[in-house]
């Protein structure tokens, strides 16, 4: 069975992406049937949700098959669209922190409204609309298991002021009221406490035993499985065969045929002969005080290039305040950068 009322079959073989990096996920292969808590376990940087995106019709992948409620991938890529909802994806699907928790619920519901129905249903009057939407809004806050009323301001609380796991069934809250088969939540256990992890699988349990398959990124898969009477399936990613090793590079013996040779008279070094102007050495040349080349130009302090020469040089005098002047060149600059911020 592909899918039903509530939940959609999902299967791949041999499902890959490439990035501009190089392959995200590769020889992914599942089976999953409807209502069913499918488990991506791997670590960060392995494609967890390279894989998530691809399997809700996000993300065109590169290699093998993959099928959502019968809707094969990436051909029909639009429709595992309309059937499958997103929650707390960063970057994709997030919370805004300067929004409270009501102005979140009221544009979901406003949406739903106006892009997740038919015409006819547009065409109703406004009571039973409104009516329609508070009842989508509520049955997916009970769903995902987060109470208004406990928050801090209540349904005014703002998004930065909820602990990590309210933000996480908010966010699920959110994606349950368009009604999807295939939930797909991101980073599902990430900055929980062992407390807290249990009680978020316990909510995404609760939902595949309704009949919504989920499909939840995390770090560590869920405890129990089968012994809790639900279907889980674990899928890993990241596991990729270690490359072989490099074959070393035959050595080649090296031989030498100079071991045999006797001393050549040729290979002695050539002697200095004092007669050669090329073999004579230019240290042992005596300063002539007549040639104006070996004559040093003494430092004359009223020489205003000598002057400047020794400013470059550095005077290692003490300043008058007994500060060493680089001291007052590294202070210099730092007011003149302040004067610039100033001016």
């Amino acid at each position: 069975m592909d899918s039903t009322p509530h939940g959609a079959a999902v299967t791949a073989a041999g499902f890959g992406l490439k990035g501009p990096r190089g392959w995200a996920f590769r020889n992914i292969d599942l089976t999953a049937g409807p209502g069913s808590l499918i488990a991506v376990q791997g670590p960060s940087g392995s494609g967890r949700t390279c894989l998530l995106l691809a399997l809700t019709g996000r993300m065109k992948p590169a290699e093998g098959t993959a099928e959502v409620g019968g809707l094969p991938l990436p051909k029909k890529m639009a429709a595992v669209r309309a059937v499958s909802a997103l929650a707390h994806v960063p970057g994709v699907a997030e919370l805004d922190p300067a929004l409270t928790v009501g102005e979140h619920l009221r544009e979901r519901a406003l949406l739903q409204g106006r892009f997740g129905g038919s015409l006819r249903a547009l065409l109703r009057p406004r009571r039973e609309r409104r009516a329609e939407a508070r009842a989508l809004v509520d049955g997916a806050l009970e769903a995902a298991g987060l109470d208004p009323e406990s928050l801090p301001k209540g349904i005014r609380t703002s998004v930065r002021d909820l602990e990590r796991l309210e933000a996480l069934r908010l966010s699920v809250a959110l994606a349950l009221v368009g009604g999807p088969r295939l939930l797909a939540v991101d980073d599902t256990d990430l900055k929980l406490s062992d407390e807290e992890r249990a009680a978020a699988w316990a909510m995404l349990r609760g939902l595949a035993a309704a009949g919504t398959t989920v499909l939840a990124v995390c770090s560590e898969p869920p405890e129990g499985g089968k012994a809790l009477g639900e279907e889980l399936v674990l899928v890993r990613t990241g596991d990729r065969p270690a490359p072989a090793p490099e074959k070393a590079a035959p050595t080649t013996p090296v031989t030498s045929t100079d071991t045999a040779d006797p001393l050549d008279p040729a290979d002695t070094a050539d002697p200095v002969d004092p007669t050669d102007p090329a073999d004579t050495a230019d240290p042992a040349d005596p300063v002539d005080p007549t040639d104006p080349a070996d004559t040093t130009d003494p430092v004359d302090p009223a020489d205003p290039a000598d002057a400047a020469d020794t400013a470059v040089e550095g005077d290692s005098r003490p300043a008058a305040d007994g500060r060493a002047e680089g001291h007052d060149d590294e202070e210099g600059a730092v007011d003149a950068f302040a004067e610039t911020g100033r001016a």
